[in-house]
């Protein structure tokens, strides 16, 4: 007696391509964080997670260029390389900077706590990038995009956070990174886990004047 389809759920999909997995992720994100965009910028989002699920994308895997110049290895020296380069290297270097800047402080801003570097060093280098992509950029259509994560990284690093915490295993935030996050970066997301965690958080101006007494 043969197999009924049916009875095995029409071969239930037990495995999701990163294509349906990071739009399915990306726009319950979208709706839990509240954040209102548009397809193309969803899409470039949904293609940066795509990008970024090979963690070698993260690091250049060579310390030079094809001239045997020293490749720029911080954020800083990547920005101002960038900005003395010819059009086409100059968006291809700010892209680099503003897409990894994005990825970093969504995936794994929490580890940056108490170093010298920090989520909001990430925050101010991406956001400047994709400021200057959006003027630089010939496209009409990529300078909105651009133009949009400029405005609002802060909320689509949230919105990488929510995808992050709700798609790995991560050990329990602590109240104190929470609040330092919350404090750096004005993060509605690190905000509404303190309220969720029972710890009553001041508006953003003056928790820092409170923090700097």
């Amino acid at each position: 007696m043969g197999t009924d389809r049916s009875e095995t759920g029409q071969g239930l999909n037990l495995f999701v391509s990163p294509d349906d997995f990071f739009k399915e992720s990306v726009r319950k994100a979208f709706a839990e964080r509240k954040v209102e965009t548009y397809p193309l910028v969803e899409n470039y989002l949904i293609k940066l997670l795509q990008h970024y699920l090979d963690a070698r994308n993260l690091f250049d895997s060579e310390t030079t260029d094809e001239f045997g110049q020293r490749k720029p290895q911080t954020l800083a020296e990547l920005y101002l390389t960038a900005n003395i380069s010819d059009h086409a290297k100059k968006i291809e270097l700010l892209k680099k900077l503003a897409d990894r800047s994005l990825y970093m402080s969504g995936f794994f801003g929490d580890s940056f706590d108490r170093k010298i570097i920090d989520v909001d060093y990430y925050a101010e280098m991406g956001g400047a990038a994709y400021r200057t992509l959006a003027d630089c950029t010939r496209e009409d259509t990529m300078a909105k995009v651009y133009g949009v994560f400029s405005e609002k990284f802060v909320q689509f690093m949230d919105v990488l956070a929510y995808i992050s915490q709700n798609s790995l295993i991560q050990s329990n935030q602590s109240v104190l990174r929470l609040y330092d996050r919350y404090l750096r970066t004005g993060s509605e997301l690190a905000r509404e886990k303190l309220v969720e965690m029972g710890v009553f958080t001041l508006p953003l101006d003056q928790a820092k004047l409170t923090r700097q007494s």
